[in-house]
């Protein structure tokens, strides 16, 4: 099983969210999503001062298997891009909920959080999308 911390939430699309102290969040894509992928070699990041709506694709991820959009898990403005995945995208396969973070974002909707995965429920569309 692949690992999902408590202190997250998640989307249907295998993007990952923790919120932070100043009403920021930062954002990636889940060790499940990184996993099925395999081995990346880009990551498109989105410019810092987007605005970006909920579910947009506001980035990109590509292995040498295939290409996949991430897409928003909430409406905000980017603030800052993890710009150690232009050189080395393999950050988000070796820790994609740490290093390899992909954008943080100012939240311009708290209430959309509401709307996410607790851990539980992710792990649970995780295995039954296994089977």
């Amino acid at each position: 099983m692949s690992e999902t911390p408590n202190n997250l939430k998640f989307t249907e699309s295998h993007e990952w969210i923790q919120v932070l102290d100043d009403g920021t969040a930062v954002v990636g894509i889940t060790d499940y999503a990184q996993t099925l992928l395999g081995e990346l070699v880009y990551v498109g990041l989105p410019d810092i001062g987007d605005v970006i709506d909920i579910e947009d694709d506001c980035a990109v991820v590509e292995s040498v298997k295939a290409a996949s959009d991430v897409y928003c898990p909430i409406s905000g403005q980017i603030t800052d891009v993890n710009e150690n995945l232009i050189d080395d995208p393999s950050l988000v396969n070796s820790s994609p909920f740490d290093k390899g973070w992909l954008f943080k974002i100012q939240i311009d909707k708290p209430a959309q959080l509401d709307n996410l995965l607790e851990a539980s429920k992710y792990q649970k569309l995780v295995a039954d999308e296994a089977h």
